[in-house]
């Protein structure tokens, strides 16, 4: 079975055609640019952009979105991390946030999946906290900062450890059980 996924992002594809190896499912990379709503509410968000993507595709297709909800900032920010990541980066963000008494947060993977008939989605989380300092390589946005719960190093630091406990991949999980449920 293929399915598109459309994001513009290789590391994602990469870290998504990993977690669903084995499934019999064959990741499409739709390099589609979709225009996403601005608003801290992720599931109209994540709705909104699988609409807009089975628009451009026509076939079955799915979509994640990933955000970062701190502790300390109630929250947010949500559905705008990527906003946010963007105008700090890791050592500003670290020096904000990674400091202190209260440096939880929640990062939350949200995938919106559409057959053609109806839409699904499917979400993972995982705890943590955030690093003092960036650590690890950079290339891939928060993943220097995030320290996940019960572990010592940033996601960055772990390599392919960080596929097999990730929110992406506890959300891929609960997918991959719906899409061999739902094997033609």
């Amino acid at each position: 079975m293929q399915i598109r996924f459309v994001s513009k992002n290789d590391f994602k594809v990469a870290e998504v055609q990993k977690i669903l190896e084995g499934t019999g499912v064959t990741i499409v990379a739709a390099k589609h640019s979709i225009n996403e709503i601005q608003t801290e509410n992720v599931n109209e968000l994540v709705k909104d952009k699988l609409l807009k993507a089975f628009k451009k595709v026509g076939r079955p297709v799915f979509v994640e979105h990933t955000g970062l909800y701190i502790d300390s900032l109630n929250g947010f920010p949500g559905g705008l991390t990527q906003i946010f990541w963007d105008k700090l980066k890791a050592d500003k963000f670290s020096t904000l946030l990674g400091n202190g008494d209260n440096l939880g947060l929640v990062a939350k993977t949200i995938i919106g999946y559409c057959d053609a008939k109806k839409m699904y989605f499917f979400e993972g989380a995982i705890k943590g906290t955030i690093s003092p300092e960036p650590k690890g390589d950079r290339s891939f946005q928060w993943d220097c900062i995030f320290i996940p719960e019960g572990e010592t190093e940033t996601f960055a630091e772990m390599g392919d450890k960080k596929n097999e406990i990730s929110m992406r991949k506890i959300a891929f999980d609960e997918f991959k059980v719906f899409l061999e449920r739902n094997k033609k």
